[in-house]
């Protein structure tokens, strides 16, 4: 007989994965709440209505930010605003110079070169401007804001001059020079000097009040008090300087129409006690690497004639009886151009100003033919109907003044100014 077979027993069974629990539970919802929708209208957008906001109230504490005191700073960006000659910059994430941009932006631990005929001006969000002389390196260590929109900027000299311009809102300006820190508040002003070629470094506040600190020693600045230090040794000599005077004529770029006989331009400047002289420089370049004429009048006036056309530059300081000179008041320019024909009209029609940021476009209609100057600047193109279109470089945060000038062969001349304000 064969053998008996055992009875067998087989166990069979079906994996089941959280996942598709889930999804069968979240289907039978979904049927439930169409049906129960249909069913009773009513219910079901209360129903829904709860879970929405119980959602939303989830997610707002999610995502809610912490306290305000216990977020970071907020960095910041500067821009170039002017600059002239060869400026260049090393980004804090690169070893490679690259040109000066007026798109570039300007973030901590950048670096900033003008080289011997160069000039820059850099501006920061709360509205202060640093004006980076020729020869110069300048380090931007730190540029925060905290919640309380007080800005927080410092910059470096590793060689060179600055001027420093604070905005008129709540900020803290602190500029560096080896081991020193000067600090200024809003509505102040600073130079900055660090070539040990020219002597030790210094700081010279011009306007408002700074605090001067080296070594843990603090000392306070008064308008045209003069700091000046040795890092070696840690000496700190302080002394009151000499003014500089305010230039009154000619205007800051504005023409100065001249005829061909007798070409004379009178400068004048408000007079400064105390001293006995006055050191007048005037210049093509707004960086003084040349000059047209000098001159140390003693009274605050001084004419000069034969001048041909185009842009200039001019300086005064002022000279003490020791012979010492203040450092050099704003650089102001003009603009020279032929005087035409009184008799000769010429048209001259300008368009309302275009802002794009710190740029204006500047339209218009003259006569065919005819040659334009926008603040000095000759338009390159005038088309055969006689119209025009400029842009101007960058211009300041502020007030600027735009001076529109058309001339013809003949002798006729006409001009506009008009005022902007760039915010």
């Amino acid at each position: 007989m064969p053998p008996k077979k055992q009875a067998e027993f087989q166990l069979a069974w079906t994996t089941v994965t959280y996942r598709s629990v889930a999804l069968l539970i979240i289907t039978i919802a979904l049927a439930a709440g169409v049906s129960l929708y249909f069913v009773f209208p009513t219910k079901a957008h209360q129903v829904t209505d709860k879970l929405g906001s119980a959602f939303d109230s989830i997610l707002s504490k999610i995502n809610k930010p912490g306290p305000v005191e216990n977020q970071s700073n907020a960095a910041q960006q500067a821009r170039f605003t002017s600059f002239d000659g060869t400026v260049r910059v090393k980004k804090a994430n690169s070893n490679t110079w690259v040109a000066a941009d007026y798109g570039l932006p300007l973030e901590k631990g950048d670096v900033v070169q003008t080289m011997a005929e160069g000039i820059a001006k850099v501006a920061f969000g709360d509205g202060s401007t640093y004006s980076i002389q020729p020869d110069s390196l300048i380090t931007i260590e730190e540029n925060t804001t905290n919640a309380a929109q007080q800005t927080q900027v410092s910059v470096r000299i590793e060689t060179g001059t600055l001027e420093l311009n604070t905005g008129d809102v709540p900020s803290t300006q602190q500029v560096r020079i080896d081991n020193a820190t000067t600090t200024l508040g809003k509505d102040s002003a600073l130079q900055a000097m660090n070539d040990r070629k020219k002597g030790t470094p210094a700081v010279l506040v011009t306007k408002g009040q700074g605090t001067f600190e080296m070594n843990n020693e603090k000392t306070a600045i008064a308008p045209y008090e003069k700091v000046s230090f040795n890092p070696e040794s840690g000496e700190i000599k302080k002394e009151k300087e000499i003014a500089p005077p305010i230039l009154l004529a000619p205007s800051n770029m504005m023409p100065i129409f001249v005829s061909a006989s007798g070409r004379s331009v009178d400068f004048s400047w408000t007079p400064v006690d105390g001293v006995k002289a006055y050191h007048v420089r005037l210049s093509r370049n707004p960086y003084f690497s040349s000059l047209e004429r000098e001159a140390r009048p003693a009274t605050p006036d001084w004419r000069v004639t034969g001048l041909a056309e185009g842009r200039y530059y001019w300086v005064v300081q002022s000279v003490d009886a020791r012979g010492k000179e203040s450092i050099e008041s704003e650089k102001n320019g003009f603009t020279i151009v032929s005087k035409g024909n009184e008799n000769v009209t010429l048209p001259l029609d300008l368009e309302p100003f275009m802002q794009h940021g710190h740029v204006i476009e500047v339209k218009g209609k003259t006569q065919q033919g005819a040659r334009v100057m926008v603040n000095g600047e000759q338009v390159p193109v005038i088309n055969d109907d006689g119209s025009f279109n400029f842009f101007t470089p960058p211009l300041p945060t502020g007030e600027s003044v735009i001076t529109v000038t058309a001339q013809n062969e003949k002798g006729g001349v006409a001009t506009q100014t008009k005022r902007v304000v760039i915010q």
